[in-house]
């Protein structure tokens, strides 16, 4: 075995022993450059019946190369790459305040906080609040979302939720369309991500292709499948700022080629520099750019540094980029079928990233 097919050898090792222990399954993608190197499906798409007993072997789901995963919090990726767009055609300025565009958000004392402290979670705002279950429809949860008082000072990093989903709000607000016909039109229509989109765009997938999350006992849905996990998304009918984009690995490799090699069609330099550069550079630990984290460790392993920006997402998702050697890192997993795990599953990310980093030592 090559010197660089041992890391990835026992990095497909690691994401096999994973299957069972920590994840029902997995799909993990290696990509440098152009070329796609490494696609590894393993485990089951689905594992569990609806009751969360384990299905007999003929009816479980393998998992394979195009399984289509509910990305969670990938998703804010989308929404911010969508904000740069509307940044170039000249509606947006990431330093106005977000009350400029939308009045009723300066309620609570909000009033000077700007779409940029949303971008890089800076903004002071509550991290969650249950919108599906405290309000009773689409325009009582939204206005919850815009008019909830700060949790904390501006200039203070606390990753929320609810500052995606006032992004989604305000980016509507300002495209004259929904978002997911603004991710679909400005982003993956034209990078050819067919198997990419809000669940409301994918009604041309075969079910069967869905990787299953979670059973829902909380808002009576059961085993979901082809539905937006989270449950905020969910009440807000599958299309947000901050959940609910569908994709799969090698679509995503697409998405990341933006950052790491450059497409003028979806995103200017000046942008791409906005969405990779560190935003927070007080917050050493934060360090995040419009959308993108920034050199973490705990999920980028050793793939990890200055110029490496990625994201997770609640269901089991990463996407990890090195813009200096064009290698992207991709896991998909189901990590939260049939329940929500007790244990992160940033050591089986990080593991996954420093398989590709080892690889191209």
């Amino acid at each position: 075995m090559s010197g660089a097919g041992r890391p990835v050898a026992e990095a497909t090792a690691a994401l096999d022993a994973a299957v069972g222990t920590i994840v029902p399954g997995a799909v993990g993608v290696f990509a440098v450059g152009d070329e796609v190197r490494t696609v590894h499906a393993t485990g089951s798409a689905v594992l569990y019946d609806a009751t969360g007993a384990l299905l007999p072997p003929d009816d479980r789901v393998d998992m394979r190369a195009d399984t289509v995963f509910d990305l969670a919090s990938l998703t804010k990726l989308f929404t911010a790459a969508v904000a740069m767009q509307q940044v170039q055609a000249g509606r947006l300025d990431l330093d106005a305040t977000v009350a400029s565009y939308l009045p009723e958000f300066a309620a609570g004392g909000k009033e000077l906080i700007t779409v940029r402290q949303l971008l890089t979670h800076t903004s002071g705002l509550e991290w969650w609040l249950p919108l599906w279950r405290d309000w009773p429809d689409r325009a009582s949860r939204i206005r919850a979302a815009l008019t909830n008082p700060p949790a904390t000072a501006a200039g203070e990093f606390v990753y929320s939720d609810l500052n995606l989903i006032t992004v989604g709000v305000l980016l509507e607000t300002l495209g004259g369309k929904t978002l997911d016909v603004l991710v679909r039109d400005g982003i993956t229509g034209p990078l050819g991500m067919a198997d990419t989109g809000f669940v409301t765009q994918l009604g041309h997938v075969d079910p069967e292709r869905f990787a299953a999350t979670e059973i829902s006992d909380d808002t009576g849905r059961g085993m979901i499948r082809g539905a937006v996990h989270d449950e905020n998304a969910w009440s807000l009918g599958g299309v947000a700022g901050h959940a609910g984009v569908f994709s799969t690995g090698p679509d995503l490799v697409r998405f990341a080629r933006v950052f790491t090699a450059g497409d003028e069609r979806i995103l200017s330099t000046d942008s791409v520099v906005a969405m990779t550069t560190n935003l927070n550079p007080d917050l050493p630990d934060d360090a995040h750019g419009i959308g993108f984290e920034i050199d973490q460790p705990r999920y980028m392993g050793e793939l990890s540094g200055p110029r490496t920006i990625g994201h997770t997402g609640f269901t089991g998702t990463s996407l990890v980029s090195d813009l200096g050697r064009g290698a992207t890192a991709i896991l998909l997993t189901n990590a939260v079928h049939p329940h929500r795990p007790d244990q992160s599953i940033n050591p089986l990310r990080a593991r996954w990233a420093t398989g590709l980093a080892r690889s191209l030592r």
